[in-house]
């Protein structure tokens, strides 16, 4: 896993404490490629030892409750084991809301744990106090769509880190059908190209369609030394259980599969149709 805060001294030495936001991109005229949407820090939120997004459902309304999306490494009571599903627990944990330059504007607060868990996935989803509508109103930030279809091959991404105020620009390599890392495995997950270097404190930053500005995945983890499916070293292994390691390359978990299992009120709830994710 990116873990939140080991390595953060070496990495404040490395990148510098205060990393400037990417600069937007510009195209001239002649320039043929697909239209790309804007994609800043807004909506974003830093927490305590890790990244995450304000993300809301296709069909979510402006008076439900917000939801935050980060990894459930990223929570505050520590990794949940192997087959551990976290469902409804109650939770006050904080989260710095940032605008589109990466400024701190806010501080949201949970109600509970929704769901988290790093069986098949490693994601979790916090339920705020506040609604949608609130947090526009108050602060002219709009939460970022979870896209309802697995992102393809080729996609063009953005991860974008609410801790180190920083955006990593790549594309989605291809899936391992497996990722196994340590005691935990984690089904079709996505494989950046080589160009995202991200780095502790990156967990649970949104990966972002450029395409669309819609969140297609979480980012993860990386195999950081080569090492072959230790912790922070995780491996590839396919169909036939053939085991590959892909030293310096990061990971993020799909999140297509929320959309299917949250209702009306942002409401989780696993029995609903199509929703496939792990249950407790």
């Amino acid at each position: 896993m990116k873990k939140p805060l080991v390595g953060t001294l070496f990495a404040l030495l490395l990148f510098g404490a205060a990393a400037a936001p990417a600069a937007a991109e510009t195209r001239s005229p002649q320039q043929t490629r697909p239209a790309v949407k804007a994609v800043d820090f807004a909506g974003t939120v830093a927490l305590s030892n890790c990244s995450g997004s304000v993300v809301r459902t296709p069909h979510a309304q402006p008076g439900d409750p917000a939801l935050v999306l980060s990894n459930g490494h990223c929570l505050e009571s520590g990794f949940p084991a192997p087959g551990q599903v976290v469902v409804d627990k109650p939770s006050s944990r904080t989260f710095g809301l940032l605008n589109s330059a990466g400024t701190k504007v806010a501080t949201l607060r949970a109600s509970k744990i929704a769901y988290a868990t790093m069986t098949d996935t490693d994601a979790s989803l916090y339920q705020l106090t506040s609604t949608y509508a609130q947090i526009q109103t108050a602060h002219g930030i709009k939460a970022l769509e979870l896209s309802a279809t697995r992102p393809a091959q080729g996609t063009a991404i953005k991860v974008v880190s609410g801790y180190w105020k920083r955006i990593y620009t790549c594309a989605v390599d291809g899936f391992a059908y497996r990722l196994k890392e340590g005691a935990w495995t984690w089904k079709d997950s996505v494989r950046y190209t080589s160009a995202c270097k991200t780095i502790g404190g990156t967990s649970g930053s949104p990966v972002i369609d450029t395409a669309t500005g819609k969140v297609v995945a979480v980012n993860n983890t990386g195999n950081e030394d080569g090492a072959r499916c230790t912790d922070n070293n995780p491996c590839e292994v396919d169909e036939s259980g053939n085991v590959t390691v892909r030293k310096g390359i990061n990971y993020g978990q799909q999140t297509y599969g929320f959309v299917a299992c949250v209702g009306a009120g942002s409401k989780l709830d696993l029995s609903r149709p199509g929703c496939a994710l792990p249950r407790p």
